[in-house]
């Protein structure tokens, strides 16, 4: 059964949802699940923006059907070559032997890595080429690193849509609801959409700034991505998000509170500083166990925040693996401009304080206030006024920075 949307008299949802996977790349959990987007425009040239994945093939073919309602399928733009975009091109030229593929050189060259070789019909753009398709006008624009190296975005300069590829997209599947103003998208999304950013695509945040620069040249009323919600309302806003995360800087003036535990004492003393901080005010405080939270939701907590408590046991002599984990990733992702306050522990011989020090100071712009505390097996009653001067210290920091 076909399951399409209309997002204007001519533009056509025909994307779909998959609540089956359980990691998206095969490596970040999505518990929403997540759409893989495609959108088929009905001028007197019919053009079809990307495919899907294969898990959602027999869908995407139905609701592409749906739409056309007899018409035959002109050109099919393919922004990013990744499988989840792109798995079902192949299958679908089959269908419509005599579509044209527009998408750029790099891509060209993908298809024949991915599916041993070229469509018949392809047609290869560079910046600032446009297409007729009728009515509308189509214009090109490249978008390399954002977050593969082949990707481009096209600019409906008629509908001033902006077909976005995987930029401003976020994880989650569809419900019906296709735009974000229907939804609680900053109670129920944003977190999701802030983890997507900061782990697929957060590694460039310059390639990023320079879309950013070229969308603002644009008047841009609709934003079509391919996971998530379309963007009819509020764009500023959501543009925004991705302004602050690309320049790597803190969304939230706040503490996040990460800990690596083995038997709960080095936990009594992270939470005991959520603890004192809020006796000081601060609001807000989010803490978690790296052991039990995945890697991708701490990326995203460490992003949002501007100040970071990491209190991590000894083990083996080094870090204790989830948090140095997490810090090789944070680094991996090119984190930076924060500030941290280091917590260790170690029964006989404390290494991890200075051994995630380094980690941490190996990263660009990262601030570590005061010493390092640290804890031998537990935290001893004379070692509240420690906490309590490391808790001062953020909180003197965080008002400096208000």
């Amino acid at each position: 059964m076909q399951n399409i949307a209309k997002i204007t008299n001519d533009l056509i949802y025909v994307g779909a949802s998959d609540r089956r996977l359980a990691l998206f790349e095969n490596t970040y959990p999505i518990p929403r699940g997540v759409s893989y987007n495609s959108y088929l425009l009905l001028d007197a040239k019919t053009v079809l923006f990307d495919t899907t994945d294969a898990s959602v093939a027999p869908q995407f073919f139905e609701n592409v059907v749906a739409a056309l309602n007899g018409r035959g399928l002109d050109y099919v733009v393919v922004h990013h070559m990744e499988p989840d975009h792109a798995a079902s091109l192949m299958d679908l030229l089959l269908r419509y032997p005599d579509a044209t593929v527009v998408t750029t050189a790099k891509a060209a060259q993908m298809m024949e890595q991915f599916f041993g070789s070229k469509p018949t019909n392809i047609q290869l753009v560079k910046e600032g080429d446009t297409l007729s398709t009728g009515a509308h006008t189509l214009v090109f624009t490249m978008a390399p690193m954002v977050h593969w190296p082949e990707v481009m975005m096209t600019y409906d300069s008629t509908s001033k849509t902006l077909f976005s590829a995987d930029a401003f997209g976020t994880f989650g599947a569809l419900s019906g609801n296709i735009f974000a103003d229907q939804m609680d998208f900053d109670g129920e999304w944003l977190d999701d959409a802030r983890r997507y950013f900061t782990n697929i695509v957060g590694k460039y945040g310059q390639p990023v700034q320079a879309v950013l620069k070229k969308a603002a040249a644009l008047d841009i009323q609709t934003i079509c991505p391919l996971h998530g919600p379309v963007w009819r309302e509020n764009l500023g806003w959501f543009i925004g998000k991705h302004d602050v995360w690309s320049r790597y800087e803190p969304e939230d003036k706040g503490v996040v509170i990460i800990y690596g535990s083995i038997y709960g004492h080095t936990e009594a003393a992270a939470l005991r500083m959520g603890a004192l901080l809020a006796e000081r005010g601060v609001k807000n405080i989010k803490a978690y166990d790296a052991s039990h939270t995945h890697v991708s939701n701490l990326i995203g907590e460490c992003w949002r925040a501007s100040h970071i408590v990491l209190a991590c046991s000894t083990y083996n002599n080094g870090i204790f693996t989830p948090v140095e984990n997490l810090l090789h990733d944070l680094k991996a992702h090119c984190l930076q401009n924060r500030t941290w306050a280091l917590i260790e522990n170690g029964s006989w011989a404390p290494q991890s304080g200075k051994l995630m020090r380094a980690m941490i100071e190996e990263m660009k712009d990262m601030t570590v206030l005061g010493d390092t505390l640290t804890l031998k097996s537990a935290m001893k009653p004379e070692q509240e006024k420690e906490l309590a001067e490391l808790a001062d210290l953020i909180v003197a920091n965080l008002k400096f920075e208000l």
